[in-house]
């Protein structure tokens, strides 16, 4: 009779313990361990050409390359950005904390500490700067603080010609300063 006891136990203990695994948890556990394959590089120096014409330099200490469906390049520690001229001239600079560029859309956002500065010594500052490759242009939706000659200009939002040649400052303000002979 012990012995039939102990089966009897034994039995029930193995039931109970013994389980089953729901599908649908399976593939929800399977899928969050999924990731995406991501690319890391540490010191990268990228030379963007077009036509064996050096167009910008790009130095960033780590850039990720996420291979998703819509790809994607990653600065989690920033960069600088270098654009030239046609002669190899350097034009523009620009630097961030952080920067995402999306492949598939061409619009990179540079994010925290954004300044580009023109050769000719303008100055932008914002805690945003988005490019749009197709569109050929800057432009932020966040205040930005222009610097040209020693005038400060501030703004709620901003656009700009790809070269910074041109642009626009919505809702400027500033402490502007005219010589006797261009008033109004």
């Amino acid at each position: 009779m012990d012995c039939r006891y102990l089966y009897i136990v034994s039995f029930l203990l193995l039931s109970l313990i013994s389980c089953e695994n729901d599908l649908k948890e399976v593939e929800r556990v399977s899928q969050s361990i999924t990731e995406d394959p991501v690319d890391v590089s540490h010191g990268v120096k990228v030379i963007y050409s077009d036509s064996a014409i050096v167009k910008a330099q790009l130095t960033t200490p780590k850039m990720l390359h996420h291979k998703t469906e819509n790809p994607f390049y990653e600065f989690p520690e920033g960069g600088l950005l270098i654009l030239y001229d046609s002669t190899r001239t350097e034009t523009q600079r620009v630097r961030s904390d952080y920067a995402i560029q999306h492949v598939n859309t061409g619009i990179t956002e540079l994010r925290k500490n954004v300044v580009a500065t023109r050769a000719d010594g303008m100055t932008l500052k914002s805690e945003e700067l988005i490019w749009d490759e197709n569109e050929r242009r800057f432009y932020s939706n966040l205040p930005v603080t222009i610097t040209v000659n020693d005038q400060v200009s501030y703004g709620t939002s901003f656009w700009a010609k790809e070269d910074f040649s041109y642009y626009e400052i919505s809702s400027q303000t500033g402490d502007f300063r005219f010589n006797s002979d261009d008033r109004f």
